[in-house]
């Protein structure tokens, strides 16, 4: 196995509907843990940021009007394959580091219920890194993707289905080796190379920024870097 595929295998039912058990097991909370922070299912943004060595996914919010997020809820991430530092190849095993969307909703996952990443991004691209199919899921179990459990991954399916239906086409998903400050940044520093160090200093622009402003970070990828709109 090189990668999360989650194309549903022949032993589940077609006819299973997951999407309305997780509406009924999940919505009241989720509704509630929106209305703490005055927000709404039908007016709503949000925003991922994920920590590989910290093992834990962040979830911010804000409704669509809005320009900043709030942070809503951390979830933590069940396991992790590879080691840190973006991945390159397929079949790395490495969860990718940089800025990503959800560009897929998968319903009837393998894993459950599991959101598509769009790797390899232009960033990606640029520097020929290969490999596909990287999900936000359900389980425990991974080969670079982000496994959340599936009664958690229920949750985080219901909210980013939710901004969806309220408009959001490209909902991001921030994913760091660790809290990108100076001092992990000395302390991780001498388990890297070079290379990934430099990319490491490129996405740590983009770290700072998000966590200045809590608005979605704005790019393009020029000479295979990331520039930042500040």
């Amino acid at each position: 196995m090189t990668n999360c595929n989650s194309t549903p295998t022949q032993t589940q039912s077609p006819e299973e509907d997951r999407v309305q058990t997780v509406i009924t097991e999940k919505g009241s909370l989720i509704l509630e843990n929106l209305q703490n922070y005055q927000l709404d299912s039908t007016d709503l943004n949000i925003l991922f940021v994920a920590y590989k060595e910290l093992d834990r996914l962040d979830l911010f919010a804000k409704s669509t009007s809005q320009e900043n997020y709030r942070l809503i809820q951390q979830y933590p991430i069940c396991a992790r394959s590879g080691k840190l530092g973006p991945k390159k190849a397929e079949g790395d095993k490495q969860v990718p580091e940089g800025f990503y969307t959800i560009n897929r909703f998968n319903p009837k996952s393998k894993f459950y219920l599991s959101l598509g990443l769009n790797y390899p991004n232009a960033f990606d691209l640029a520097h020929n890194y290969t490999g596909s199919d990287i999900f936000i899921h359900g389980k425990c179990e991974t080969v670079g993707c982000l496994p959340m459990t599936d009664d958690l991954m229920k949750e985080i399916y219901l909210y980013a289905l939710w901004a969806k239906d309220s408009g959001q086409q490209n909902i991001p998903v921030y994913i760091f080796p660790f809290e990108m400050t100076e001092e992990n940044m000395l302390i991780y520093k001498p388990q890297v190379n070079d290379d990934t160090f430099s990319f490491w200093q490129n996405i740590q622009q983009g770290y700072q920024l998000f966590q200045e402003s809590k608005k979605e970070v704005t790019f393009e990828v020029i000479d295979r870097k990331y520039h930042f709109a500040y």
